[in-house]
């Protein structure tokens, strides 16, 4: 059973793990050195944690010890109990969660181990943006894509932000990062992947008309520039969602890359 402690200073040193969760730069460094990420929230602790991630500790309100004991209950990491303004005082930020955890990562497997018995995967090309990361994971397990992988530059599925958008699918969906933007897209043609480019372009195919195959790999680019020349280029077509022409006649030419993923996602599974 974990052990109860309370805390009342916001300055002391066993709860650096949670300083300044707002603070990217520094949350990059932090978390990298040792080896760690945030979860917050009782569902997203419950997940990370059946994810068979290791507790570091919790930081959490006295009320939520009673909702987490269970959970609690398989670990013998410390519990930091504190009133609401001391956990507001480290994380920089209202907690209305109410509980945090700190957690270890686990060694991230390669490309070719994650997509190797997948049908349906998803490829990022350098999405920056953390809450667009979690929200496609949570499209990912909502609707079936056996696997996510990502470009060198993507943001990380574990900083906190992508993992309380994601709802916790970051644990669900299996991941790898490449180790080569401009060549990772081959070990994906090579295990036999047909390669579709997701694009607002006219000339593209319209999804449900889309080349298909036993396996299909598709690839999504950030929210304003979308793919790259090189890795649509790589792909073996084009694909766009078909816009009303209404729609296009009053100027909305594309979706945001959260709501193309989640229709892309859907087509991808179903073929339709």
């Amino acid at each position: 059973m974990a052990s109860l402690v309370p805390v009342a200073d916001p300055a002391d040193p066993r709860l650096a793990d949670y300083t300044r969760l707002r603070d990217v730069n520094l949350r990059k460094s932090l978390e990298a050195e040792h080896g760690l990420f945030i979860a917050e929230g009782e569902k997203v602790i419950r997940r990370a944690l059946g994810g068979g991630h290791p507790a570091r500790s919790f930081l959490m309100a006295r009320r939520w010890v009673e909702p987490l004991a269970d959970a609690l209950a398989g670990t013998d990491a410390p519990v930091y109990v504190a009133d609401d303004a001391v956990v507001e005082a480290v994380a920089g930020f209202p907690v209305h969660r109410g509980a945090l955890a700190s957690l270890a990562r686990l060694p991230l497997p390669d490309v070719a181990s994650v997509v190797a018995g997948a049908r349906r995967v998803l490829v990022l090309e350098d999405l920056v943006d953390h809450a667009n990361v979690g929200a496609i994971f949570r499209c990912a397990a909502a609707l079936g894509v056996d696997a996510v992988v990502l470009s060198p530059r993507c943001a990380d599925p574990l900083y906190r932000r992508s993992v309380k958008v994601s709802m916790g699918a970051v644990f669900a969906v299996p991941y790898a990062r490449m180790a080569s933007w401009r060549d990772g897209l081959a070990l994906l043609r090579g295990a036999g992947f047909t390669l579709l480019a997701l694009t607002p372009d006219a000339a593209a195919v319209p999804l449900d008309r889309a080349p298909s195959g036993e396996r299909v790999a598709l690839l999504l680019g950030t929210e304003g520039d979308g793919l790259t020349s090189h890795w649509l280029a790589e792909a073996d077509a084009p694909v766009r969602i078909p816009m009303d022409p209404g729609a296009l006649a009053g100027g909305v030419d594309s979706l945001n890359v959260v709501a193309a993923a989640a229709i892309a996602c859907y087509a991808l599974v179903t073929g339709s």
